[in-house]
């Protein structure tokens, strides 16, 4: 009789191995290595980039070298995150401080659900403010 069991209980424990990666996470380690292709990948065709005091709306050709520049210049050591709202089935929103060889920066980042897929719209990496 226990053994009927069994294949439940293990499939039980399996299950939230298989849960699919939450989009904000996502992002959060594609900016702690420094990936900028990769990132590039989620970014819409259209993206809102606000990096210190300029801010424009770029392709994803020119976000890339963008972001590319400013990792080049901050080399990423680790990530913390500090808001994360994932409540909406369209729409999520992170923020998180990047400590970087050269300092902290506060990047914020808006996710939209396209297409089954979840595209960054909006990043902003801005001068973290020591407290």
């Amino acid at each position: 009789m226990k053994l009927i069991y069994l294949p439940s209980l293990i499939l039980l424990f399996l299950l939230p191995g298989f849960a699919p990666a939450d989009a904000i996470d996502n992002v959060a380690n594609l900016l702690k290595q420094g990936n900028s292709k990769e990132l590039a990948k989620l970014f819409a065709p259209s993206i809102e980039i606000s990096l210190m005091d300029e801010e424009n709306i770029y392709s994803q050709a020119q976000a890339t070298l963008i972001l590319d520049k400013f990792f080049t210049k901050n080399k990423p050591k680790s990530i913390k995150l500090l808001h994360k709202v994932n409540s909406s089935a369209n729409y999520r929103f992170g923020v998180f401080i990047l400590t970087t060889d050269s300092g902290l920066y506060r990047v914020a980042f808006t996710l939209k659900g396209t297409d089954e897929k979840m595209n960054i719209i909006e990043l902003r990496i801005e001068n973290e403010k020591v407290k």
